[in-house]
């Protein structure tokens, strides 16, 4: 018999690699619709198309849908840096909107480290098109804490 895996025995990018081959799914990835498709320490990628059920009044993708996707970037690349035995939390996100977006636009969000420190952790993050359009960007602060 094989004996479960110690998620928390990993380290964060090992972590997050589990998700790549189907280990592990965030349930906001779901609910909200993108894919964790590329993971290294200090870099992620998401792919999403958005759909009209996260359209606002306005006829255009909800910045709330931008900004989960971007701030999933931004936690997700400071997660790839992290130690076993490591966990943060998102202190602030700074969202910046740049174009709307349509229903249907297949879009990449990609995070990248800035620094990753011993107690603090900085990210950033752009969400573009397939064509390279880009349609927000963001920048985000995270707690690095023991747990």
């Amino acid at each position: 018999m094989t004996e479960p895996l110690d998620i928390a025995a990993l380290s964060g990018v090992e972590q997050l690699r589990l998700g790549l081959k189907g280990g592990f799914v965030a349930p906001i990835a779901r609910t909200v619709g993108f894919d964790l498709t590329e993971v290294e320490e200090g870099r992620v990628v998401f792919e999403a198309v958005p759909t009209a059920a996260v359209y606002n009044p306005l006829g255009s993708v909800h910045g709330g849908w931008i900004a989960t996707v971007l701030d999933s970037a931004c936690g997700c690349v400071v997660h790839s840096t992290l130690r076993s035995g490591q966990t943060y939390t998102t202190l602030e996100l700074k969202t910046v909107f740049h174009k709307a977006l349509s229903a249907g636009t297949p879009v990449r969000a990609e995070g990248r480290i800035v620094q990753a420190g011993r107690r603090a952790a900085f990210a950033e993050a752009d969400l573009k098109g397939l064509d390279g359009r880009l349609y927000a960007t963001a920048t985000s602060t995270c707690l690095v804490m023991e747990r």
